[in-house]
């Protein structure tokens, strides 16, 4: 008995070392957008004052860590700063997002950059060194909310067509490792759902439209990009599933914001829930640093190799008691015989 639970245990443990390194290895990190990805580059233009802490925490848009701050520990890279003067060849990469950026070269918060300027301050930094980009690093691209919220653009096409050009211009300077998000459906933040069902709805319509020609564009470019390693991130898919499951992902609150009452920088009479991990958005359109952690972990399961997709879903303690039982469930199989099968307003 004591030889068996001992291999069953030293199947278990070996079972468990991968779970670390799943994901695909990349040696930089370049992600580009609006506050969803910004780690702190308005924060630094601003000197402090946008977005301001506290509320919020730490240049973050957000009451915590961000999902690009997660996903990069994840990978064991510390991306700089675009705005801490880091040159395009920085050891881990660089974050070029900035809070209020559009898909195009403007930004709704005022004159600070939109994705495409984004993606030509990279160009530049490489041109200065007459360097490619790095093959070896993974490229992000997050935008198109600001377009809708605060752009007023009421055609999609347009937002999409700048996402394809900021993929192929990375692209074409020798980027080949991209991670492209969709958007949530804006209707079902706070943001839409204020404005009542006529917003909230046109929001989503907006969202969807945008989704579907994006889902349709990245697959074009899949397909014509020759060499192009190209992931879509559904966050739209997984916002609707933490809506509609929310007790089922630690939510009790998915409609409202946690932080109420706060007009601006010079506020300091603001509220905030009792709990904010409880909740899935901090303000009107940005999630938690709880709704960020679940994004993150979309994002490390989607650059996960695809013949080992379950082991980047649980975290390291809950796949421990998934296969703990499971062994101890194999072990009793030998005692008895198995059972018959009986016949699931703020900018971005």
């Amino acid at each position: 008995m004591k030889k068996q639970i001992l291999a069953t245990g030293f199947v278990l443990f070996s079972f468990l070392l991968p779970l670390k390194a799943v994901a695909a290895s990349f040696d930089r990190i370049y992600v580009f957008g609006d506050s969803l990805s910004d780690t702190g580059n308005v924060f630094n233009l601003t000197g402090g004052s946008s977005p301001k802490a506290p509320p919020y925490y730490q240049g973050r848009f957000s009451n915590g860590p961000i999902w690009v701050d997660a996903l990069a520990n994840k990978l064991g890279l510390a991306p700089a700063l675009a705005t801490a003067g880091a040159g395009a060849n920085s050891s881990d990469g660089i974050n070029f997002a900035f809070g209020g950026a559009t898909s195009g070269t403007n930004n709704v918060a005022g004159p600070l950059p939109g994705l495409q300027t984004e993606i030509d301050w990279f160009k530049s930094g490489l041109a200065k060194t007459k360097q490619s980009a790095d093959s070896e690093a993974l490229y992000i691209v997050w935008a198109g909310g600001n377009d809708y919220l605060g752009g007023k653009v009421t055609d999609p096409t347009e937002p999409v067509k700048n996402i394809s050009a900021a993929v192929t211009s990375l692209f074409n300077v020798g980027a080949r490792n991209f991670l492209v998000a969709n958007l949530p459906d804006l209707g079902k933040a706070p943001v839409g759902l204020s404005g009542g069902i006529a917003v909230s709805n046109g929001l989503n319509q907006l969202t969807g439209l945008h989704n579907l020609g994006l889902s349709q564009t990245l697959a074009g470019l899949s397909k014509s990009l020759t060499g192009i390693n190209l992931k879509s991130l559904d966050v739209n898919s997984l916002f609707n599933n933490v809506i509609t499951n929310k007790e089922t992902f630690g939510f009790t609150n998915v409609t409202d914001s946690c932080l109420t009452n706060y007009e601006g920088p010079q506020d300091s009479t603001y509220d905030i829930c009792d709990n904010p991990d409880s909740y899935l958005f901090w303000d009107n359109i940005h999630p938690t640093a709880a709704g960020h952690k679940l994004v993150a972990d979309l994002a490390f399961a989607a650059l996960t190799p695809a013949s080992e997709p379950q082991k980047s879903v649980p975290e390291p303690a809950s796949a421990l008691g998934v296969l703990a039982v499971g062994a101890l469930g194999a072990g009793s199989l030998k005692r008895r015989k198995p059972k018959k099968a009986s016949s699931i307003k703020t900018e971005v």
